[in-house]
């Protein structure tokens, strides 16, 4: 275990070179003069381990401050930070001179960009390799999920502002600036001098960062979201842990080094041989990096700001399920029904995918809409939706979007970069599309393809990413919810619901209440569902009496019903479907029926 001296947050390398000599000189003594660090590459040689029991065991976690764009010309570099964003570009890997042999002495390179000893030429060195994942704030992202993660106040946080940053709080009377580093003088090494010596370029190069980073979208304004970004370098990860468009917390070392921006005059510099050519399209001058120590991916549980920590019982979920349907209700203009099936909605989520034919998904179109209804009770929904779901977005459906947006992401092979699309989206996030703006007018083939694209995610819940030379489907889980006059014929949604209010909404929800069902809908959606035999065999005999009866019922229907059921169980947090719930679906079908006549 590493002694006091070292502050995991202000000096994180310190701590790793600490246990890599310590781990290095163990090693050697028991391999009776082989290689120590042979073993080292790809593993943890302690430091994960000592970083991880910090940040989950010691409640270290709060004290890191958390790296965005706010932040960029505060924090120190070779600080620790944390960054939560979507993994929007998966660029490979890299080599680097993982360690070397200085003398009698071996020393590493990881967890940074360049070496922080002079690197002897020729040496006994071990070229490991990291993954490199261009990283954005996830889109669609809601404010009320910055509020489980707030990290400390960074201007208070001394030991990680800038040179500058101190010297203005000193000018402004603050005599509390302190370095929170402490380690004593004898661990200061040259690699501690050089980033000290560089602390003002890096702080007028950070500011500049948050001035001018490289646009992410393609200049697309139809894309929403920060064009901040982030080159994450994960260590000793197996392949496929982390994919494409995961939303990951990444917790390690933030670098920023102004001679990264430019090439080295060192030609000797063999850690710069090394970078790969991909990441010249993000300059750190520009794009900060963080070398990863510790990283987790996130689900709608993490946005959740103190949890209850009580089980998620039945009687329990049934009083928040009451509460949450009757606020639905009052929103909906007092139309019970849509309030029903909008709840079935939120709670529904992608649970199996079977050759083209996916299940658990619950797209929605509610008709009776026209602009004036859109924009009063579709405002006040996509507030609601909005205050309710880590991820949302609203779509004007108009000609002009469908002919001018860039749905589709697509892959530039002059600079190796994945240019983001509207439709590159975190799992779980919630589309509302407003067609009552959609007026008679010409598609032009983009807006054929753009058609073809939503067509596409809404029955197989997929997107087609383009190659250039070839065409690729990624698996998605988005929940869909379409406000139009009529049914709508761009979107072919699972479920047309008439919307009928009858009364204008006004009404509000506390804090506290918000809080319980953002726990609610991440609960009943991540509850595992099962039917008995008895219970299956007894709803198979109704679907077969129900076709005989109705010969328009097929297949797909039949499923959606048997979909809604279990959606209904966990909606009471039960974990086993019934014939009470599937009766009470069948119900919500005659009455929606109803309407359509």
């Amino acid at each position: 275990m590493v002694g006091p001296k070292y502050d995991l947050v202000g000096n994180p390398l310190g701590a790793v070179r600490a246990t890599f000599e310590r781990a290095a000189a163990a090693a050697a003594a028991e391999s009776g003069g082989g290689d120590p660090v042979a073993a080292f590459r790809g593993k943890d040689w302690g430091a994960g381990e000592l970083f991880r029991s910090f940040l989950f065991e010691q409640d270290g976690l709060d004290k890191v401050p958390v790296l965005d764009a706010s932040k960029l010309g505060l924090i120190k570099p070779n600080t620790l930070v944390r960054y939560r964003g979507m993994v929007q570009d998966m660029l490979g890997n890299e080599f680097y001179i993982g360690a070397f042999k200085d003398g009698s002495t071996w020393r590493t390179n990881k967890f940074t960009d360049f070496s922080p000893f002079s690197m002897p030429h020729p040496c006994d060195s071990h070229l490991w390799e990291r993954h490199l994942f261009h990283c954005v704030p996830a889109p669609g992202q809601n404010a009320w999920t910055l509020e489980s993660s707030p990290g400390p106040d960074v201007c208070t946080m001394a030991g990680c502002l800038t040179t500058e940053q101190r010297e203005k709080r000193k000018r402004d009377g603050d005599n509390d600036a302190m370095d929170v580093s402490e380690n004593g003088p004898g661990e200061c090494s040259s690699f501690s001098k050089k980033a000290k010596e560089d602390d003002v370029r890096a702080s007028s190069s950070s500011a500049e960062m948050a001035l001018s980073v490289p646009e992410m979208n393609g200049g697309d304004h139809h894309i929403p979201g920060s064009s901040f970004s982030c080159l994450v370098k994960v260590y000793d990860m197996p392949e496929s842990q982390v994919k494409l468009n995961d939303v990951v917390e990444f917790i390690g070392v933030y670098t920023f080094d102004p001679e990264l921006a430019a090439p080295s005059d060192n030609s000797d510099d063999i850690m710069l041989d090394l970078i790969e050519d991909v990441t010249v399209q993000l300059p750190p001058s520009k794009v900060p990096r963080l070398h990863c120590l510790v990283w987790r991916k996130l689900s709608s549980h993490d946005f959740i700001s103190r949890p209850p920590v009580v089980e998620p019982s039945p009687s329990l979920l049934k009083g928040i399920r009451q509460s949450l349907l009757s606020h639905f209700t009052q929103v909906l203009g007092n139309d019970e029904l849509a309030a029903q099936f909008l709840l079935l909605h939120l709670l529904s989520r992608l649970r199996n995918r079977v050759d083209v034919v996916t299940v658990g998904r619950l797209s929605l179109n509610f008709t009776g809409f026209n602009r004036e209804g859109a924009s009063i009770f579709g405002n006040q929904l996509h507030t609601l939706i909005q205050r309710l779901v880590p991820y949302s977005q609203t779509i004007p459906l108009s000609i002009e979007y469908l002919n001018t947006a860039t749905l589709q992401p697509r892959k530039d092979n002059k600079s190796g970069r994945l240019v983001t699309g509207v439709l590159q989206l975190p799992q779980g996030t919630h589309l509302t599309f407003d067609e009552t703006l959609l007026q008679t007018g010409s598609l032009t083939s983009k807006g054929v393809e753009n058609t073809m694209l939503l067509k596409n995610l809404m029955e197989s819940q997929t997107v087609e990413y383009d190659f250039e030379y070839y065409k690729l489907e990624m698996a998605t889980d988005v929940q869909l919810l379409t406000l139009s006059e009529g049914k709508s014929n761009i979107l072919p949604s699972d479920l047309i619901v008439p919307f009928r209010p009858s009364s204008v909404p006004a009404v509000s929800a506390g804090s506290e209440e918000l809080k319980s069902w953002r726990w609610y809908i991440a609960t009943v959606r991540s509850l595992l569902q099962s039917t008995e035999p008895e219970t299956y065999q007894m709803i198979q005999d109704e679907m077969v009496s129900a076709m005989r009866n109705d010969r328009s019922l097929g297949c797909s229907e039949l499923s959606r019903w048997l979909t809604m059921a279990q959606i209904m169980a966990s909606s009471f947090g039960e974990k086993s479907l019934s014939m009470e719930h599937w009766l009470m679906v069948k119900e919500l079908e005659r009455l929606r029926k109803e309407r359509l006549q």
